[in-house]
């Protein structure tokens, strides 16, 4: 399956995924803890995805608005994507049925992809943050 998505994203551009490498990473919802925690990890490694010649990209059902007090507020140095819809998530297999206090409840499934020219070369489910972004730029040295 070719990935392709055509979503809004913080600086304006639209990301197709059909051409180009990058790492995309599903997170549940901004400025919460976890999701904060693992976007400054991306946000540091940032550059040496760029030397691999990887792109990073986030991915939530939050707005631009959000994602905007999100990347000030962190110090993001890539771009967010919006899905508001929850389409392309569905597409990814990421939003799940979850519970929280006994309530049942739908959201994304924090996942991470690499992609490679619109095809899925790795995939990580129901990401735990700590050690993940790196072992992530593991990966991506042996595809690069």
């Amino acid at each position: 399956m070719i990935l392709s998505c055509s979503l809004p994203a913080s600086d304006g551009v639209d990301y197709d995924l059909k051409t180009g490498k990058y790492v995309l990473y599903l997170y549940p919802k901004d400025m919460t803890s976890g999701c904060t925690l693992e976007s400054q990890t991306f946000r540091d490694h940032q550059q040496s995805f760029k030397d691999l010649g990887f792109q990073i990209l986030g991915l939530s059902k939050d707005d631009l608005k959000s994602h905007a007090k999100f990347i000030e507020k962190e110090s993001l140095n890539f771009p967010l994507l919006s899905d508001e819809s929850t389409e392309f998530i569905q597409k990814l297999e990421a939003w799940k049925e979850k519970s929280m206090y006994g309530k049942k409840y739908f959201g994304i499934e924090r996942s991470t992809f690499v992609i490679i020219d619109g095809k899925i070369k790795q995939a990580w489910r129901k990401v735990k943050v700590p050690g993940h972004v790196e072992e992530v730029l593991e990966v991506c040295k042996k595809l690069a």
